[in-house]
């Protein structure tokens, strides 16, 4: 685990970029795993700045809130269109559909897209409570995309984006562990002392599925980019 410590999300953005310009440049990003959230913005941004061409290259999306349509402004579809899709055109992009009728249909299809698609090289951000994509405290190390319960502390942290915490969805369907750790290359983003905790967890905690994000330690190709707010905690 490489762990690159920065001053600001600004920076943390700019250092991200070049290891994602590395794969691009070389040939080897044919599939990209995106998250959303406002932890990657500065990285899309960059990528958005940038001559980077992504017309022959996948990207499939970590998650998506039930519920949502596409065209809802709080959407996952919305906010990578917004920040990144409009301006840099994929090949295809994936993300679950939120208002699938039948949603154990959709986790399978969502899977055998992952499946023919391998991703190349997968963004992550990490909540408070060390969950990544939408894989809770709890969440099986073996667990494949799902259906799952929102927690409190994620629906609370999700509220900033929504009028009222009553209009947070409490469901999302989620990409899952096992699927995220099959990865070639893993770069996980942290800003903030919020992140503190879940990141001394991550990276020098036991290896748990109370700490989602714990399982990243096992992985061959992680990299983190961290704020020195998010990394205060950590004694290695």
């Amino acid at each position: 685990m490489k762990i690159i410590i920065v001053k600001d999300q600004n920076v943390g953005g700019k250092e991200a970029f070049k290891l994602v310009e590395q794969e691009v440049d070389v040939g080897k990003l044919k599939t990209f795993g995106l998250a959303t959230g406002s932890t990657p913005v500065t990285l899309y941004q960059e990528l958005v700045n940038s001559s980077l061409d992504f017309s022959q290259i996948n990207s499939v999306n970590l998650d998506e809130y039930i519920g949502l349509s596409a065209e809802h402004p709080q959407s996952y579809h919305h906010f990578m269109k917004e920040h990144l899709f409009e301006a840099k055109p994929f090949k295809q992009n994936f993300l679950p559909n939120g208002l699938a009728k039948d949603l154990e249909e959709e986790c399978s299809r969502y899977d055998k897209i992952i499946q023919d698609h391998p991703i190349d090289f997968q963004i992550l951000g990490i909540g408070e409570n060390g969950h990544i994509g939408f894989n809770e405290p709890g969440a099986s190390f073996e667990g494949k995309t799902a259906v799952v319960d929102l927690t409190d502390s994620t629906i609370q942290a999700n509220s900033r984006n929504f009028e009222k915490i009553e209009d947070v969805p409490t469901q999302a369907i989620s990409m899952g562990i096992k699927s995220i750790m099959a990865s070639k290359k893993i770069i996980l983003l942290a800003y903030g002392q919020k992140k503190a905790q879940a990141i001394l967890e991550t990276v020098e905690g036991e290896v748990t599925e109370e700490v989602p994000a714990s399982i990243l330690q096992t992985h061959s190709d992680v990299t983190l980019v961290i704020d020195e707010a998010a990394a205060s905690l950590l004694t290695k």
